[in-house]
Formats: C-alpha cells, structure tokens, sequence
C-alpha cells in the first residue's frame, strides 16, 4: 500500500491509525486525512519528536498495511481454490 491508497481508504484505516498513536484526536484524524505529512506533523505535536521519527513511524505503518494487505489477499486467493 502507497500513501495515495492510504489517502483513498483512511476512513477504514483511522481505527489502526488511532491504535498506534492513540494521542491522536478523531479531530486530528480527520484533518490527516490520510496525507503524510499532516500525519506526520500531528505525530509530532502530539508525542513531540523530531520530525525524522515521525517520518519513520508514518513510513512504518503504511509497510504494515501493505504486509496486512498482502496476506489478506493470499488469504483470499487460498479461499478460492
């Protein structure tokens, strides 16, 4: 999963979003909207770290999703066979 996927399923991702940063408002969420780099600032206001650690995390999450992702589709594909 690509950020522009992030941006296009954020009203589905805003619960894992809200597990790992549960500093995190539903305002702040909203705002995010799946961007990067309102993500990324909010992550910083809200746990105040350096904008480099928060990069990581954003860019950490978003290849946790894409793993997910891959092993709901193998899953899937299994199903079907």
């Amino acid at each position: 999963m690509n950020w522009d996927q992030v941006e296009g399923k954020w009203k589905q991702l805003k619960g894992q979003a809200k597990e790992k940063w549960g500093k995190l408002t539903d305002d702040d969420l909203d705002v995010i909207d799946g961007r990067r780099q309102q993500l990324v600032g909010r992550i910083q206001e809200r746990y105040g770290i350096a904008k480099d650690v928060a990069e990581q995390q954003a860019d950490e999450f978003v290849k946790a999703l894409k793993a997910e992702d891959r092993e709901e589709k193998k899953a899937q594909r299994a199903g079907h066979r």
